[in-house]
């Protein structure tokens, strides 16, 4: 839309003399280039794709930097809209592969030649400009002579005129090569607005000052702009001359913006959003958001604004206690303001509860026995995971985490597994979830209570016997025997009180699942297992590196263990850290626990802390011996399950048992690792299995 000239002239300065806009005629775009290269614009606009990086074949011709100005672009003498005029400054990336290529470069543009070549090196600069809700692509051919080819040297740059942009608006603009060699460059730019609104603070309050004549009539509207939905207008109204308005603290939202014109034929109309960045408004939203419940398995989040934030699924034990959270193996889900989302659940229950959070903290939880399924029960949730050949486990899930059902672990769901068992078996308990990876149980507990007070009366009554037997028998044939009886029990604390930290970096899903099989093993030696995968709240809230900071002090104060399994992607991780510190570090998932933990583990290896602190472990088919750094061979570091008894006794330590007995827990625990390390190795594509494993499909650093 034209723009008349005495609103730039108010935008740009209120005496037009104090900054001289050049003017560019015509409504075509150009292109030009500083002197020794040639270009070329391209008709019409392109498609605004980067496409992936490419290794560079040799020298090519990348842009380094940008730099804007703003023009006019006049379609007569007052009739003008505001342009941005982009320059592209260039140089030469990169060297010849072959020292022949760059030979026969030289040759053909070599002017003693009878019959020279104009011998040059060319390049496809693509020009991408935003100014919501507009986005405009460009395409520039550049050709830079033999002569100015330096890699490493600047080689001039290219001016493009111009992209039309309104007041106030904010502009984002990039540039990168087809095909692409390098990380696009990128330039974001705020444009002037008109000066005569003016956002201040009154305190607690804010205040919209307006500063015009006393004759000027104009428009005010204050709107939600929802990047979720249209725009949601909250007030508007005609006003005329100087005014000022306050808005009180409480009406304050990120979202809230502002749009002031002049009411006249054609005007401009400049929109800001102040308080995007403001924290009174986005407490203030929080406070506005009301998550409802609706039958019979949907939920809605209301809100003014979009959220940046994540719901998920939790069971609340009847006991009170935290919300336990059901992922894995029900999945994440973005959230959508002011839109129905149904729960993937069969059946409601209600246990379940549906939380949204943000990377910081829980903001909102409610549960489905607050409304419409009664109170809550003494259920027990049981989760099912599935793996090939319709081999499967199942856990409870507790606030320790979730216990396999046959393990000898101090809890009720433990001391029940095979009740429990039995149960699902029999279709006593209610299936909440079902899918191709696992499922999960609802398991009443009622029928249980009367039977648990009776095996506690008989435990006493046993236990009375047992110390009136030891109080009648006074030989020292038998005072032996129960020394030896005593420090086999003792043997045994020790060992089930000793923890392990499993630290792993999640390649894909199988290694995941034959993680966890791991780890679930290990609590049947018994020993005390921590490992991020049952611990996926705790991540969320605190971050993976405050989470390793507390398990790692934690587990070595209890005199345990810090154990690094090593896959293709822990070991390219490792590198990574390793390599010259000039090598820009990339972004990992920050809910990588074995990423997050290198900035401190490395350090223990580095000043020789390690040994007795840290073992390391890998798996003899997904990863070659030689291929763990040599930094970390200064601790025992063994092969599974091959060597598995060994890596028991190091892991268990004074209190590891007999060989004999060693060996036996290490069948178990090879036994119980099979179908994972089945399901790693077999083949891509073979049915029953996600992702195939090997030694190639690791590497994903």
């Amino acid at each position: 839309m034209p723009v008349p000239w005495f609103l730039l002239s108010l935008a740009l300065g209120r005496n037009p003399m104090v900054l001289s806009l050049e003017r560019v005629v015509g409504p075509q775009d150009t292109a030009r280039c500083s002197p020794g290269l040639s270009c070329h614009l391209w008709d019409g606009d392109v498609l605004c794709l980067p496409g992936s990086l490419v290794s560079a074949p040799g020298p090519v011709l990348v842009p380094t930097r940008l730099q804007t100005e703003l023009v006019l672009r006049c379609h007569e003498e007052t009739d003008c809209d505001l342009c941005v005029r982009v320059a592209i400054h260039l140089a030469v990336q990169g060297y010849w592969e072959d020292p022949e290529d760059e030979e026969k470069f030289r040759r053909a543009a070599d002017p003693e030649l009878e019959e020279p070549r104009n011998a040059s090196l060319q390049a496809h600069i693509v020009l991408s400009f935003q100014a919501y809700p507009t986005a405009h692509c460009v395409l520039l051919e550049v050709q830079v002579p033999a002569a100015l080819v330096q890699p490493g040297q600047s080689v001039g740059s290219v001016v493009f005129d111009c992209f039309e942009a309104a007041l106030g608006a904010e502009v984002q603009i990039w540039s990168y090569t087809q095909p692409r060699y390098q990380k696009e460059l990128n330039l974001t730019q705020q444009l002037p607005a008109l000066p005569w609104l003016n956002v201040s603070a009154d305190g607690e309050d804010v205040r919209l000052v307006l500063d015009v004549s006393e004759e000027q009539r104009f428009g005010l509207s204050l709107y939600w702009n929802q990047v979720q939905g249209p725009i949601k207008p909250w007030w508007h109204s005609n006003l005329t001359g100087p005014q000022t308005i306050t808005l009180n603290h409480t009406d304050l939202v990120p979202c809230l913006c502002i749009q002031v014109w002049p009411l006249e034929p054609d005007s401009v109309r400049t929109s800001i959003c102040p308080f995007r960045e403001d924290p009174r408004a986005h407490r203030n939203l929080w406070r506005a958001a009301r998550l409802q419940l609706l039958p019979p398995l949907g939920w809605r989040l209301d809100a003014p604004c979009s959220l940046p934030a994540e719901a998920t699924l939790c069971w609340q034990p009847l006991d009170g206690g935290p919300c336990l959270s059901l992922v894995p193996p029900l999945p994440r889900e973005n959230v959508t303001v002011n839109k129905v989302l149904e729960f993937p659940l069969l059946k409601g229950h209600p246990n379940v509860c549906v939380q949204v959070s943000t990377w910081e903290k829980l903001q909102l939880q409610e549960c489905l026995w607050a409304d419409s399924l009664g109170p809550r029960k003494d259920d027990m949730l049981l989760v099912e995971t599935r793996g090939p050949q319709d081999n499967g486990s199942l856990c409870a899930l507790e606030p320790s985490g979730c216990t396999p059902l046959l393990s000898r672990a101090s809890t009720r769901a433990a001391r029940l597994g095979e009740q429990l068992l039995q149960d699902v078996q029999s279709g006593q308990c209610l299936q909440l979830w079902d899918n191709d990876l696992g499922a999960l149980w609802a398991c009443p507990m009622d029928k249980y209570i009367h039977q648990r007070w009776a095996l506690v009366w008989l435990a006493c009554l046993l236990l009375a016997a047992v110390l009136f037997l030891l109080l009648l028998l006074k030989m020292s044939r038998v005072k032996g025997w129960l020394r030896l009886l005593k420090e086999n029990i003792r043997a045994g604390a020790a060992a089930r009180s000793r923890a392990a930290l499993l630290l792993y970096s999640a390649d894909d899903a199988s290694f995941e699942r034959l993680v966890g099989a791991l780890a679930s093993a290990l609590c049947q030696l018994p020993l005390r297992v921590a490992v991020d995968l049952w611990s996926r709240r705790d991540l969320s809230a605190q971050g993976a590196l405050a989470w390793f900071h507390a398990q790692r002090r934690q587990t070595l104060q209890e005199g345990g263990v810090v154990v690094l399994l090593f896959s293709p992607g822990a070991v390219a991780l490792c590198r990574e850290w390793l390599q010259d510190a000039t090598s820009a570090p990339r972004a990992h998932d920050p809910h990588d626990a074995f990423a997050a933990s290198l900035s401190c583990v490395l350090p223990d290896f580095l000043q020789g802390r390690a040994p007795g602190r840290y073992i390391g472990a890998y798996f003899d088919k997904l990863l070659p011996a030689d291929a763990v750094p040599a930094l970390f061979r200064s601790v025992p570091v063994f092969s599974l399950p091959s060597q598995l008894p060994d890596f028991l006794g190091t892991l268990q330590g004074s209190a590891a048992p007999r060989p004999r007995r060693l060996a036996e827990r290490a069948e178990q625990v090879s036994r119980a690792l099979q179908p994972a390390l089945d399901s790693c190795f077999r083949p891509p594509g073979a049915p029953g299995t996600g992702r195939g494993m090997g030694p190639e499909a690791g590497d994903r650093t």
